[in-house]
């Protein structure tokens, strides 16, 4: 019988287990950095949407580095992030078994696209939810004021319930993402006051996350389908020769026991699965009300961050947007889960300034030559 002549690391990981398409569209957030009371309450997590890459040009600050005070080209992703808004915030017991919620406090008069997510059907739907909610806090404001006062006794952690302004977007969807975001920072009643000042008002990207920052992202890896082991878990393709196909594995166990153990490479689904990516660095936040957001102080050319064409497949940025070092899970337009760091492995990655000298905006849809329209006019049309 055939076998290894020497040992070799197996293929692929299985720490990812089980490899199945991920049951819900977003990135959930399964853990919140730890509760520092000393620290001013904030927000510790936002959301975005993907719109595309591009590249920078930086000098590097690395004393030691052959590459210090040189010029490097960077990959940089573009994530759109219109501002959050506070639809409400719910209190958290500890109980023996974990958190339980207790109570929960909504603003007044949300709007369409948060209550699109009570209904499949938006349109043939009376609309009705949270009437009878506003009605009673109308009539009897002292069962609001009761809400918040137990939340102060009994509650450890609080939590936002937040929601994307959607609509200010490129996106074409008309239902807002509606997510948690937990409040660190101060005691429970600095919690409660801050979560009562911010209620259904709007928060921007830059209250949130400051430049040169580190933070992690949770989202959904693009989805590949149904693909077969070579693909799926990087085995080695057998011999031309082989009978009955190549890319397969050439055994998937013992007779005795008598099944296939989970360990064995097999075909099945491949993407569209929950990931997480920790300690990428913010070079820049632009926000929709700066017209030349793209430009730097070494380049001095009155651009925005959308590239000539607009974003492949997305468009283009009509609200604040947030540059982050290297590439990101998923597709355009995917929703982007953005969190506080949990850990740092390197503590140096935070004290790195970043100094940008030109940020590219030729088109994506090809070659392109050109950073501005103007200059693209100016080119063709100077004679």
């Amino acid at each position: 019988m055939a076998h290894r002549k020497f040992e070799a690391p197996r293929h692929g990981s299985l720490g990812f287990l089980p490899r199945k398409r991920c049951r819900r569209g977003k990135g959930k957030i399964k853990s919140f950095p730890v509760d520092d009371i000393f620290q001013e309450c904030h927000l510790t997590a936002s959301v975005g949407y993907k719109a595309g890459m591009t590249h920078v040009v930086r000098e590097v600050d690395k004393p030691g580095s052959k590459l210090h005070k040189k010029d490097i080209v960077e990959a940089v992703t573009i994530v759109e992030t219109p501002p959050l808004r506070i639809a409400g915030f719910v209190g958290y017991i500890e109980t023996p078994k974990g958190l339980r919620a207790f109570k929960t406090v909504w603003a007044k008069n949300l709007p369409e696209e948060f209550l699109r997510n009570y209904y499949k059907n938006w349109y043939k739907s009376k609309k009705k939810a949270f009437s009878k909610y506003f009605a009673l806090r109308d009539n009897f404001e002292f069962l609001f004021n009761k809400d918040c006062d137990q939340i102060k006794k009994f509650c450890k952690v609080i939590r936002c319930v937040a929601y994307s302004a959607i609509k200010k977007s490129a996106m074409k969807q008309k239902k807002a993402n509606i997510f948690e975001i937990q409040v660190n920072g101060g005691s429970i009643f600095d919690k409660t006051a801050f979560c009562l000042k911010i209620l259904g008002s709007e928060i921007s990207i830059d209250n949130i996350f400051k430049k040169n920052e580190a933070i992690d992202i949770i989202g959904i890896t693009k989805g590949k389908g149904f693909e077969g082991v070579v693909t799926r878990w990087g085995v080695t393709k057998l011999p031309r020769k082989t009978h009955r196909g190549s890319r397969k594995v050439a055994c998937i166990g013992s007779w005795h026991p008598a099944r296939v153990s989970f360990t064995v490479p097999r075909a099945g689904q491949h993407g569209y699965h929950h990931r997480t990516q920790t300690n990428l660095k913010i070079y820049k936040i632009g926000k929709s009300t700066d017209k030349f957001n793209a430009s730097t102080e070494f380049d001095l050319s009155e651009k925005t961050i959308t590239p000539m064409g607009g974003f492949p497949y997305y468009g283009i940025l009509k609200t604040d947007f947030i540059m982050l070092k290297g590439c990101i899970m998923g597709p355009k337009k995917r929703l982007i889960t953005l969190r506080k760091k949990i850990y740092l492995k390197d503590k140096k990655i935070n004290q790195t300034n970043i100094v940008l000298k030109f940020i590219d905006t030729s088109s994506k849809w090809g070659h392109g030559r050109f950073q501005t329209s103007d200059e693209k006019k100016e080119a063709f049309f100077s004679n």
